[in-house]
């Protein structure tokens, strides 16, 4: 008896690994070779392909493809319908699909993709960024920025909680939890209170 739900309609591949507590649910399809960590959530109509890795604690909402070449680190969070992209240059007439073809996308700890985002691939979204529904990101995101529009662009910042962030002579308390932060460039923050 396993240590993880797979719903009788799911699809689990021969060579996947799946941590303890990780629930997948209906019509998902795991390749072979990917790797999910403990305790995550993989929603309705979640295809994972092979060689991805997923770490702890980690819910992918319905209808969202982890292609190869994504890398989600712990407590990331998927919204419905979101999607990886993982080849820049995709032509039908000039297939690129072989793992050399494909760019690596690292989505960081603790970081939220919201509802139907687009996610080009060869990019790294930071710590605890928020990527707001919608948006469509085309480089690099910094650890907690608040993403939003087409193309993305930083509209603010975000505490570990979630919760907007307005700073005042470079600092800024969480109005919900009370984290502190302070800003350290000109696109750039980190946690004050550690």
């Amino acid at each position: 008896m396993s240590d993880y739900m797979v719903h009788d309609s799911a699809y689990l591949d021969e060579g996947a690994s799946i941590g303890a507590g990780t629930k997948i649910w209906h019509f998902s399809h795991v390749s072979g070779g990917s790797t999910i960590g403990s305790n995550c959530s993989l929603g309705q109509n979640v295809f994972v392909a092979k060689q991805v890795t997923i770490g702890n604690g980690v819910k992918i909402q319905n209808n969202v493809s982890i292609y190869e070449g994504v890398i989600l680190e712990d407590y990331v969070f998927c919204g419905p319908s979101m999607v990886f992209t993982n080849v820049k240059t995709p032509r039908c007439a000039f297939p690129r699909n072989t793992s050399a073809d494909y760019l690596t996308t690292l989505v960081r700890y603790g970081a939220s993709i919201g509802a139907n985002a687009t996610i080009v691939c060869g990019t790294t979204i930071g710590e605890w960024a928020f990527v707001a529904a919608g948006a469509v990101i085309t480089k690099d995101v910094p650890a907690y920025a608040l993403m939003a529009g087409v193309p993305a662009r930083r509209i603010g910042w975000a505490c570990e909680c979630g919760a907007t962030l307005r700073f005042e002579g470079g600092e800024a308390a969480c109005g919900d939890c009370g984290k502190t932060y302070r800003e350290t460039g000109e696109d750039s923050i980190v946690r004050a209170d550690q």
